[in-house]
Parts: structure tokens; sequence; C-alpha cells
């Protein structure tokens, strides 16, 4: 057997003088033979576009007037998806405020999950009524109005009843949305530069431009921005400004050329009382660091001090231990007594204002000779305070004076010093040795 179809074409022209011109699209349509839904749906796309799916009011009441009456109707491009009521070719949902139903339809028999529309008929015409996909009905297609030159790149092509409209991508416009949105033009900040990539023209939507600072200078801001779809900048534009370097430390005198920026000669200089530890020159560079470790001035140094014996000393140090500006104070225990000043100062040229007091001297006793034998002890200091010495004579001779010395707290021995006499013979002794000497031979004398 042999199919054949009529299929008729009618071209619909409206006046779009407000566009500039006008536009025109085709819908045809096919009755003999009447086709199930899948068979319709395959017919369109062979010979036209696809099935005409009723998006609006206005195109209901231009198919209603222009086709013939079918006895069986005919189909459109809807049909039922999981459920859901689905427009073919775009696979949209169709809303409810906009579907089209005769009264009580859609029922719920199963396997009616197409839909027919009632072409002229008496009774609740241009309505649409679900069946059976299996059943055969005539076929109405639409040969779109889009074609690949309708919109640019950046829009979609969306079909309307006798025209389309190109529905722009976010930030484009124009008829055929070719035209990207503008942002305002930005220059290069002072001590900067600007990098620009620009897709769709000079500061238009997608283009991303970098602020990038010369060197020895620090970004303030944003690096990077972007002309959004609003035809406005995604940031502020960036600023350059020096580097600043602030840690210089007191009581260094800073000798600068700028104020702690790129370039920036600094000499330092210490107070009196002060020695500079480092280099006195360095520069800020453009990573903004010293050239040269920051210097530093240190507090001069005094000799170290010791606590007197049996006393203490207490010191304030501002700079240090025992440095310039150290305060000490020495006390003596219970029973004794301060020789000296009990305040001193280390001063800026590193001596102290006063010496040290020291602890209570006696005159040194020099080593005795035979026959005088001394022995002393010290407790507290070399023939000082408290110091003890103890004199003997050797046999034979006498001690004439004291045998004890003691040092007093007032730095004095508290006798003379003694010293040994020989003892004198006694009268028998004298007698007895004259006798001998008449009696005995000359060489048995003793003396």
């Amino acid at each position: 057997h042999q199919f054949t179809f009529v299929s008729s074409s009618i071209y619909l022209i409206l006046d779009l003088s407000r566009g500039g011109g006008a536009q025109a699209w085709t819908y045809s349509y096919s009755t003999t033979p009447n086709r199930r839904w899948h068979e319709a749906r395959k017919w369109c796309h062979q010979h036209l576009t696809n099935m005409v799916t009723i998006q609006t009011p206005e195109e209901t009441d231009f198919i209603n007037n222009l086709l013939p009456f079918n006895q069986k109707y005919y189909w459109i491009g809807i049909h039922k998806v999981d459920g859901v009521w689905t427009r073919e070719g775009n696979n949209e949902t169709v809303l409810e405020d906009v579907q089209n139903w005769a009264p009580k339809e859609p029922d719920n028999i199963v396997g009616q999950d197409c839909v027919e529309i009632y072409i002229k008929r008496d009774k609740d015409t241009a309505k649409w009524n679900n069946e059976k996909c299996q059943s055969k009905k005539g076929t109405v297609c639409y040969s779109a109005s889009c074609t690949q030159d309708s919109c640019s790149a950046h829009a979609d092509c969306v079909e309307t009843v006798g025209n389309y409209t190109c529905q722009c991508h976010p930030g484009f416009h124009g008829p055929r949305c070719e035209e990207a949105k503008k942002c305002n033009p930005i220059n290069s900040p002072p001590h900067g530069s600007l990098s620009c990539s620009d897709p769709h023209g000079s500061f238009s939507f997608g283009s991303r431009c970098m602020t990038t600072c010369d060197e020895g200078f620090l970004l303030n801001g944003t690096a990077n921005a972007e002309c959004t779809s609003l035809g406005m900048w995604s940031a502020d534009i960036a600023h350059c400004s020096g580097k600043e370097n602030t840690n210089c430390l007191h009581p260094a005198a800073v000798n600068c050329s700028q104020l702690f920026s790129f370039g920036s000669r600094c000499t330092s200089a210490c107070e009196e009382g002060f020695v500079l530890s480092g280099t006195a020159d360095t520069e800020c560079t453009s990573v903004g660091t010293w050239s040269t470790d920051t210097p530093r001035c240190l507090a001069k140094k005094c000799p170290s001090l010791n606590s007197p014996a049996h006393g203490s000393s207490s010191c304030s140090d501002p700079h240090g231990e025992f440095s310039f500006g150290s305060r000490c104070t020495s006390t003596c225990e219970e029973g004794f007594v301060l020789n000296g000043t009990a305040d001193t100062e280390c001063t800026s040229l590193g001596h102290w204002s006063q010496d040290l007091p020291t602890s209570v001297q006696c005159e040194t006793i020099p080593a005795s000779s035979l026959p005088l034998s001394m022995n002393c002890s010290h407790p507290l200091g070399h023939f000082s305070f408290g110091s003890q010495c103890l004199f003997t004579c050797t046999g034979g001779f006498s001690l004439n004076g004291t045998d004890v010395l003691l040092c007093s707290s007032a730095g004095f021995w508290s006798d003379s010093l003694p010293n040994c006499t020989g003892k004198m013979y006694s009268t028998a002794c004298v007698q007895l040795l004259l006798l001998s000497s008449f009696l005995l031979p000359a060489s048995r004398l003793v003396t």
C-alpha cells in the first residue's frame, strides 16, 4: 500500500513596521493520512520544524480559524512525561494558567497521555483533550521563524506567534543582543598600571582589569575588578601608595629624607649616654623593609659593683644593669659603719659618680721578726674592723706591751704595737761564772 498525504501551508504576515519591516512564519498541516502522535511528530521533524505546541490564546485563535475541520481533529505537541504535561521540543512544563482543557478534561484514563485540539467543533471548539497516543489524528506543524542569523550568539531565539524574540543573555542588549553592556572607563592609578582583557569590547561586560603598583608602592584596595552584567565594576579601582615602615626604636634620633616611605634615607644617632649598635645609615627598599637592620641605641656600661663586706647595695637600672642612669645605694649591716658615700650613679661617660664605700681599715701591721711573733685573725677583711692580732716573744725575751691588738670600728688599733726585750742574768749566776774562769783551764771555760 502506498500512503499519500495532502499538506497545505498557511502563511501569515504581520506588519511589524515598528521593528523596521515584516516577519513571516508558516504553519503546515496534513490529514491524509491521519497519524498516531509519535508519527505526527516524526513527520513534522522531517518536513518542517516541530509540532505546534500552542503557547498563547492568540495562537489558539489563529489555528482554529485557519485549519479546516477534520473529523478526527488534530494532535498538538503536548504530551505527558513522568506525570507532567510537557511541551515537545524544549521539554518545558505547561503551566496550569495556560492550559486550555475542555470541561472535565483531562481525565485519568490510563494511556491517554497525548493532547488533541478540537478544531471547528460545535462544542468546546479550540479546547484540549487528552487521548491515547495510538489514536490517529491530523498533523499540524510549524516552520520556525528563528534562523541561525536571527539573533547573536549572546541570545536565545524564542518563537512567538508571527514573530520571534531574541532573549538576551545577561550582560547583552540590542535587537539581536549583539551589544555588551558598558562599564565606566577606568585609568591606571598614579604609580601603577592597569591591564585588562576585553572579550566583548573595551570596558564592557566580561572585561577583567588588574591593577599593579610600581616598585616601592603598595596596593590599596582590590587588585582585580570585573565589569558585571549590570554595567558596573565588581570592585572600586585600587590605588597605589608608598610603603611605610615606622618600626624605629627609641631612643634613636632618626633624620630621614621622607616619612618612612620607599626611597627614604635615614641616619640614626643616639642621645647622650647611649652608643649606636648597628649601621647608622639605612634606606627604605621597594619591598617595604629597611636596607639594613634597624640600629639600636644601647646605654653605656659602668664597671660592675659588688656589695661591701657586711653590707648590701640596691640599684635601679632603667637601661640595663650597671648602665647609664643606674643608681645604687649601699647600706651596712647592724653593728657596722659605712666608710664613704652611700649613693652613686652611672654617668653618661660610663663612670660611677662616687667610689663604692669600703669596710673600715686599720693600719697594716708588717710581718714581725724574731724574737717577736704575731698571729692574726681577719673575720671581716685583711686588717679591717674586727681583726685581732696575738703577740708573743721567743725564749729568753719578754713582751713589752699588750699581747693582743684589736682593730676598732673607728679604724684604729686598740693599743700600740708591743716589742720584746732580753732578760737580765741573776747575781748567783754571775758569781759562779767568774769563779769558774779562775778554777778551770782556759780551754774548758764556758761562756
